[in-house]
């Protein structure tokens, strides 16, 4: 007695990410929310000669960090915060390019992975180039658009280093937290 085998072909069916999930949203809603409360309070507070974190820009930068989204919805996510940066005190209108290009350039620098030994340095490193551009764009914008003194250059150059390295701190602190708390991998 023969026995015929017939082997079945299988198909293996991947979904693909088709874009932030409502978990997601809700999370970098979140975090740009308590970004605007803590700039527009606390950020008053916390002044030294002229250097303050911007919560907003680190809150972005721990949301990309977190959902790690597409190239477009860190484009996104970062037209979002320059909006909400247009009801805090400030320059108007000059957040809108100065986030938007932070936010896509935390979004290119998420996918990389820097570390020494067992400890990921990538979120430090990644908020500090975003909120270094970040504010770079801003003042470039400034003396392009509104013609601003170009001896206060010389001033804004601290104020931009200062507050990328207090986001840089802020940022790689609540980090691993944070990603604990989500348990993400």
């Amino acid at each position: 007695m023969e026995k015929t085998v017939v082997a079945q072909k299988r198909e293996l069916k991947v979904e693909q990410k088709s874009g932030i999930k409502v978990r997601d949203l809700i999370l970098i809603g979140v975090l740009l929310a308590a970004g605007a409360v803590l700039k527009y309070f606390v950020g008053s507070i916390i002044n030294i000669a002229g250097v303050k974190p911007n919560f907003v820009i680190a809150m972005y930068c721990l949301g990309i960090l977190l959902v790690k989204p597409k190239l477009y919805e860190s484009a996104a996510i970062g037209l979002l915060a320059g909006a909400i940066c247009q009801f805090l005190p400030g320059t108007p209108w000059l957040n809108f390019a100065s986030e938007l290009i932070g936010a896509v350039v935390m979004g290119l620098l998420v996918h990389t992975s820097i570390k020494i030994g067992k400890v990921n340095f990538t979120p430090a490193i990644a908020t500090f180039i975003s909120t270094l551009i970040s504010g770079s764009v801003f003042v470039s914008c400034l003396f392009i658009f509104l013609n601003a003194e170009k001896s206060a250059l010389a001033g804004y150059i601290p104020i931009v280093l200062g507050t990328a390295i207090i986001n840089t701190i802020l940022v790689q602190l609540l980090y691993i937290p944070l990603k604990l708390t989500l348990k993400q991998e």
